[in-house]
């Protein structure tokens, strides 16, 4: 049986297998910021990866934007073998060769976790991937666009096997 990514896992679930740290928040807010511990760090024990988030004002806000940075830590750091055909999510979002889905929608980690999963699969070669996954070449390059850790990441590993970067 395959598990899915940790990144396309419902979020209340994630929650579950995460230990929350809660924190006061540092820089400019004032006596609420100084006094109340809104800041939140989400660390997934199974991988031990974080998300966090301080810039809210309510702690329950700061919970919801720390779990969707880490959905997209775990998309970025966490590899499996992706799944064939691409899952029903992929094949909703990508449309006559084209990728409609906004960086910070819900679905934007665990899309990326599968792209990511798909170019590591296919040796980093885009062509290939986005032939697999039912996109363009260019699609494909310009959706990494909207996680710019997420390029960086492939054009290093493209630049270690002495690969032309992804621009």
């Amino acid at each position: 049986m395959t598990y899915p990514h940790p990144a396309a896992i419902d979020p209340d679930e994630l929650y579950a297998e995460c230990s929350l740290k809660q924190t006061r928040g540092t820089g400019p807010g004032g006596q609420h910021r100084n006094k109340v511990a809104t800041a939140v760090i989400l660390t997934h024990d199974p991988t031990g990866i974080t998300g966090q988030a301080s810039e809210r004002r309510e702690q329950i806000a700061n919970r919801k934007v720390a779990l969707f940075r880490l959905r997209v830590n775990l998309a970025l750091q966490v590899r499996r073998t992706p799944a064939y055909p691409p899952s029903d999510l992929i094949q909703a979002r990508f449309l006559k060769g084209s990728i409609k889905v906004n960086p910070t929608h819900t679905d934007f980690p665990a899309i990326l976790a599968e792209v990511l999963d798909n170019l590591y699969d296919c040796q980093l070669d885009p062509r290939q991937a986005g032939s697999r996954l039912g996109c363009s070449t260019s699609q494909l390059v310009k959706f990494l666009k909207n996680e710019p850790r997420a390029l960086q990441q492939i054009n290093t590993k493209r630049a270690e096997k002495k690969l032309h970067p992804l621009r």
